[in-house]
């Protein structure tokens, strides 16, 4: 069993380049099903989901080479099947983006019931939804989603709720529907318009991505022959942001877009932090104990839910009591268990957590429950005094590229070993 071994109390100093974006890789690798073609897809983050995925799509047929760690060239011409490996979907929640890409591009898809973390209900009724209204037929059974149709013809489909997989699921399967679709109350996550923007690359007609109304008119292919470069990571910058304020100390993020920063930036100057911005690269600093805040997580451009644990760790040692109202789903508070084994002072119920910020954390052996509360963990393990042991290392390989690195090369005192 590996774990990381953290000893706390270094402040955070030098400079870190933020890899590419891990939500918008996992719903563009499967976009490229969509492509009768080649294309080549770079800033892919060295991440297992990536890793996953390309598993997944070399099991459908497509020709997978990696001309570096980070980049990779795709061709998709002679897909031979629609039914993806059960023990490879099962594994994260992405997975369901086979479903609109499959379904667009062949007229059938078979794909297990997503995995990935267990935040709550995470229904993929708006999915369905989606999908029956362009002319699918949709069935559950022996836990996989069943989806044929003889040909997808373009809808007004209204989302019920904002959903950012129902609408880059919608959007991938109109991308080569008979006919215009237009999504209403759709999410307008950076990662939509890095979808939309890599399909129009290759020869889909999407406008409107990154509002709340997509219209997508139907193309008869995708032929592909480009170079798509996926974005920034928004929530790995957003995680040395915070990690930044929380051990007082001084990191230059680079490769970020900070427009896409904007309310943690807020949340960040809020609590007492500086940021100096400078559009594609910030300087985070901070030389005092953070003040108290009160956060509530919404859709873009509100405050990301995926920001909720690491702001959660800040928080637990700002000076007064500060709260969390998590408005997206119901059981993003299982971290806090964990920070209390560390001395915090957290109570959670339903979907709101009263932080009492305390002076330090100590350190402590502590199990991650999701991806972000990983991050959010290491945080507290770089600020706590003393030494801090972190297990269930595969949550956070889902999501951060070397993240152990990144933050040794900050100062961090943190290894990562082989425990027996």
């Amino acid at each position: 069993m590996e774990k990381l071994v953290i000893t706390g109390g270094t402040p955070l100093k030098g400079e870190v380049i933020i890899s590419g974006a891990k939500n918008s890789a996992v719903a563009i690798l499967p976009a490229t099903l969509l492509i009768n073609g080649i294309c080549t897809i770079n800033n892919l983050p060295n991440i297992s989901d990536v890793k996953i995925y390309c598993e997944i799509l070399e099991s459908l047929g497509a020709k997978i080479t990696w001309n570096t760690k980070s980049e990779i060239t795709i061709d998709t011409r002679e897909i031979n099947t629609t039914v993806a490996p059960l023990e490879l979907t099962s594994k994260f929640r992405a997975s369901y983006y086979l479903l609109g890409s499959l379904l667009g591009r062949k007229g059938s898809a078979t794909v297990g019931m997503p995995g990935g973390c267990k935040l709550g209900a995470r229904p993929i009724d708006q999915h369905i939804k989606g999908f029956e209204l362009l002319g699918a037929n949709v069935e559950i059974a022996q836990g996989k989603i069943i989806a044929t149709v003889k040909k997808l013809v373009g809808n007004n489909i209204y989302m019920d709720i904002t959903s950012v997989g129902a609408t880059i699921n919608v959007m991938l399967a109109s991308v080569l529907a008979n006919g215009t679709t237009v999504i209403e109350n759709a999410a307008k996550e950076p990662h939509i318009v890095d979808v939309a923007n890599f399909l129009n690359t290759m020869g889909a007609n999407i406008k409107g991505a990154g509002t709340d109304t997509i219209k997508v008119t139907g193309v008869e292919e995708l032929k592909g022959g480009s170079t798509y470069s996926v974005v920034p990571d928004q929530i790995e910058a957003g995680t040395f942001m915070v990690a930044a304020v929380a051990s007082k100390g001084n990191v230059l993020i680079k490769n970020c877009i900070t427009k896409h920063l904007e309310s943690i930036t807020a949340k960040i100057c809020e609590v007492g932090g500086k940021v100096e911005d400078y559009g594609d690269s910030m300087r985070v600093s901070c030389s005092k104990r953070p003040n108290k805040a009160t956060i509530k997580t919404l859709p873009y451009p509100g405050f990301p839910t995926d920001m909720q644990s690491q702001i959660g760790v800040l928080l637990s040692i700002a000076n007064g009591t500060s709260i969390i109202n998590e408005s997206i789903w119901e059981s993003r508070f299982q971290y806090t268990d964990e920070l209390n084994k560390m001395g915090a002072k957290i109570t959670s119920q339903g979907k709101t957590a009263i932080f009492e910020g305390v002076k330090e954390l100590s350190g402590a052996p502590v199990y991650v429950t999701d991806l972000r509360a990983g991050a959010a963990l290491i945080i507290a393990g770089i600020i706590a005094k003393g030494t801090t042991n972190i297990y269930n290392l595969e949550y956070i390989d889902r999501g951060y590229e070397n993240i152990e690195e990144k933050f040794r090369n900050l100062g961090a005192k943190i290894e990562r070993v082989e425990e027996k």
